[in-house]
């Protein structure tokens, strides 16, 4: 049996997710990943402040989900992704022209253009994290900004799906994904040289829940988030630094 490395792994991966329904198995097509989809787009334009003619690298833009909302914010947007498979998705929306997309491991992306802004959503969990948050920081320019959503471990059904492999697999992770302590990934963006590093978890809402009960667990979300403690064990985790104007 031919043992494959993890970059292969996660283009085996985008195979299979692009066969079953990738945006079904992300949590991202019902209507509460829509709900969870829109705002987690609306906090990282926020955060970074992208508007038109800000430069913005997507790392691992799937089928596009994310990307789609960010070209509306008039911004160029470069998008990679590993998974040719996935890439086909995102290229058959026909995004604007100030859209482009690349195949590429991102942790091999070599590149010599610069970026004011590099955001992804779901991503930095399927890379070999330093040597990823390496060419992140190379590819920013001096000043430039950061922001990510990702999962937070200290969330319970993060914690088992990301560590129990029959779980992993049931929900259909791929085999390398993980999640992010805080203080675990804030100290890697300190290691590489960010500063303005702000992580805060986010969200209790489900891509399952009910349609009905949406509203009513956005206004539990309202308090939840501002609860010390409680408020560590949300769903998500919301990533921002950036690069200093001069290293």
């Amino acid at each position: 049996m031919i043992k494959l490395d993890r970059a292969e792994r996660e283009v085996a991966h985008g195979k299979k997710l692009s066969a079953l329904g990738a945006e079904k198995i992300w949590g991202w097509g019902t209507p509460a990943g829509q709900v969870r989809a829109k705002r987690r787009a609306e906090i990282i334009i926020a955060t970074t402040k992208m508007i038109p003619g800000k430069k913005t690298l997507e790392i691992g833009c799937g089928t596009g989900i994310f990307t789609e909302y960010f070209a509306q914010t008039g911004a160029t947007i470069t998008a990679v992704d590993i998974s040719d498979d996935l890439l086909s998705s995102a290229k058959a929306r026909k995004l604007p022209s100030t859209v482009r997309f690349i195949l590429s491991r991102f942790e091999d992306l070599a590149s010599d253009e610069q970026f004011d802004i590099v955001v992804g959503s779901s991503v930095l969990h399927h890379l070999d994290i330093e040597p990823a948050l390496i060419n992140i920081f190379r590819l920013l320019k001096p000043g430039g900004v950061i922001s990510f959503g990702e999962p937070n471990m200290l969330n319970p059904q993060i914690m088992l799906q990301k560590n129990i492999s029959w779980i992993k697999e049931l929900v259909g992770d791929s085999p390398d994904e993980t999640a992010f302590f805080r203080w675990q990934i804030k100290s890697l963006l300190q290691k590489v040289g960010f500063t303005n590093i702000s992580i805060t978890p986010l969200t209790w809402l489900h891509p399952l829940t009910p349609p009905s009960l949406i509203p009513s667990i956005l206004k539990i979300d309202q308090i939840l988030e501002k609860v010390p403690l409680i408020k560590e064990f949300a769903g998500s985790l919301y990533i921002s630094a950036q690069k200093p104007y001069k290293e």
